[in-house]
């Protein structure tokens, strides 16, 4: 198994970034403009991109600390993997570290979805930091998959 990591810091209380990662509202701001779903515990998010998209079973919520999602729907590479949000004060900064969790193998797509990734957790800094974002369909293409 092989896992995308990352980590981002973002001038604000993890307060708001965990209302950025536990809200539809706040999930439309920086990764996706069409989401929808269920973000309690127990529920399923949907995230809707231009070429297909992904389900995610919110598994664990810890208000300002942890959120975990298991993929349940999408690109079969995405299926049973995690996203794993781990949030950290760190005087005015909150760290977030972000582990894609799961990856049979590092195959191409992997590799697309790691600079995704990061893109999207700058547009999370973006949204929190200055109230602005950049969703899909207003993210950096970066290929043919987006």
């Amino acid at each position: 198994m092989v896992d995308i990591l990352h980590q981002v810091g973002v001038r604000s209380t993890p307060d708001k970034v965990y209302g950025a990662l536990t809200t539809i509202e706040g999930l439309e701001g920086w990764w996706t403009t069409n989401t929808t779903g269920d973000t309690d515990v127990g529920g399923v998010i949907a995230f809707r991109f231009g070429p297909g998209g992904f389900d995610m079973e919110v598994v664990e919520s810890d208000r300002d600390k942890h959120v975990l999602w298991k993929v349940v729907d999408g690109p079969a590479e995405w299926i049973g993997t995690t996203i794993d949000w781990e949030l950290r004060q760190d005087g005015d900064w909150t760290r977030v570290l972000f582990r894609h969790l799961g990856w049979r193998e590092p195959v191409e797509f992997m590799h697309h979805c790691s600079t995704k990734w990061a893109l999207y957790l700058m547009s999370l800094k973006g949204l929190i930091e200055t109230g602005k974002g950049a969703p899909d369909p207003h993210d950096v293409k970066i290929d043919s998959w987006n």
